[in-house]
């Protein structure tokens, strides 16, 4: 049973999908550094493609996305993706090896599936394209039959579908309407096209979720058979994501509460046979991800924990992240204004941070803690966190060894809490994240 310690999790703190986060980003890494970055890269390489749009909006949700409803909207969008396909493809040299190929949103699933099938053949024309595993996120609410062919022609390989929650009134209160025949069906489709590896993403901490509710939403995501699981706290931000102030405050559970879902996740997803992945991930013995786990071949990268050890990812569409060993650069988010960079054959990239000798070095620290609970860490470091360090030794949560750190199992929900010890950054004090749980 895990112990809950809310002074060690009142503090917000970042999911650490990079470090520096985005919250650090600033106007001085732009273009001509994303443009020098491709040009020193070789070896293997990422690609993540974003489409940024849904046919419908989740009132949680925390993308950067807009409503798929006009035709013109979304053809000027995919012309400008094609144009920046093509620019960055004369960019990166020959050298360069795409190894992985992942396409998110917003929904991929928004578009045709024809235009999906032209963007890898764009993608295919433009890179050196090296037998790449490809994913892509989707949304069961929009998935059909030629998704499902078109899927296959391409050999998308590994899926992940939001699920959020199977209980008809928590999906009434978020904004998504999802039956559960429509999510079996779905993964009948998917199977049948190719897919090897399925994840679907799950939610505690919704308004109006008991454990009961989340329990059934458990089993039957079990009995569904998903590969893989991500099980996220929703963070309610109204101030930052206006459309969550259609969500009832009032219904949320409370961080306790919240805790103890958490928790019940873990149990109930180990005790059906997934191996916990991270904080918050979990995979079945035999996918790659759980293979990863055992090999201690872990990353944590812009989509999560990943077997991906690429040290460069190259981030396409309106606000999609590079990310470089010396820095990390993001793209205009504003469509119209991306589209308008593009119709110039200009980058889009307009704000980064170049990552310091010392920001890599705390970004292994930071992976490492977060992936395998443990991290080598130099004696002045160390004495430099002492003093916040001392309440999750005290509580048996974190032992400190001659090398590092060492999380112990039942820190798991404080490893993010453990990782901002070492981030420098957050002696800002402005409240841009979510709790730990």
């Amino acid at each position: 049973m895990w112990h809950y310690h809310p002074d060690l999790l009142a503090a917000p703190v970042p999911r650490y999908t990079s470090f520096p986060t985005a919250a650090e980003f600033g106007p001085s890494v732009g273009a001509g550094e994303f443009e020098a970055a491709l040009a020193r890269t070789s070896g293997d390489v990422s690609l993540y493609v974003h489409i940024p749009f849904c046919e419908e909006i989740c009132w949680y949700c925390g993308c950067n996305t807009g409503r798929s409803n006009r035709h013109a909207r979304l053809a000027s969008y995919l012309d400008a993706l094609h144009r920046e396909i093509a620019l960055v493809g004369t960019l990166l040299p020959p050298s360069a090896k795409v190894r992985r190929l992942a396409f998110g949103g917003g929904s991929p699933n928004a578009i045709a599936p024809t235009d999906f099938v032209r963007l890898m053949l764009s993608l295919t024309h433009a890179f050196a394209l090296s037998n790449p595993v490809i994913s892509i996120e989707l949304d069961p609410r929009s998935l059909d039959e030629a998704w499902g062919t078109a899927l296959a022609g391409v050999g998308v390989t590994q899926a992940s579908l939001g699920v959020q929650t199977t209980d008809a009134g928590i999906q009434a209160a978020i904004g998504r309407i999802q039956p559960l025949h429509l999510v079996e069906a779905c993964c009948d489709l998917l199977r049948k096209a190719g897919v090897t590896s399925l994840n679907f993403d799950l939610m505690y901490g919704l308004p109006g979720q008991t454990a009961a509710a989340l329990e059934d939403t458990l089993r039957e995501a079990v009995r569904m058979g998903a590969d893989r699981m991500a099980l996220f706290g929703y963070a309610h931000v109204p101030h930052m994501l206006a459309r969550q102030r259609r969500i009832d405050a009032s219904a949320l559970p409370d961080q306790q509460t919240r805790f103890r879902m958490a928790e019940q996740g873990y149990s109930h997803l180990v005790a059906a046979g997934y191996l916990p992945v991270g904080f918050d991930h979990f995979a079945l013995p035999g996918d790659p991800l759980a293979k990863a786990v055992q090999d201690g071949r872990l990353h944590r990268n812009f989509q999560g924990f990943t077997d991906d050890a690429a040290p460069v990812l190259v981030g396409l569409g309106a606000s999609a992240i590079s990310a470089f060993p010396e820095i990390i650069v993001q793209n205009e988010k504003n469509a119209g204004r991306y589209q308008m960079l593009l119709s110039q054959d200009r980058l889009t990239s307009i704000r980064g941070i170049d990552r310091s000798r010392v920001d890599q070095s705390r970004a292994r620290i930071i992976e490492d803690l977060l992936c395998h609970g443990r991290a080598e860490i130099d004696e002045t470091l160390l004495g430099e966190t002492a003093s916040r360090l001392a309440p999750f030794i005290e509580k048996g949560l974190v032992e400190r060894q001659s090398s590092g750190l060492v999380l112990r199992e039942e820190a798991r929900p404080y490893a993010r809490s453990v990782a901002a010890l070492f981030d420098p950054y957050r002696a800002d004090p402005i409240q841009r994240f979510s709790t730990a749980i």
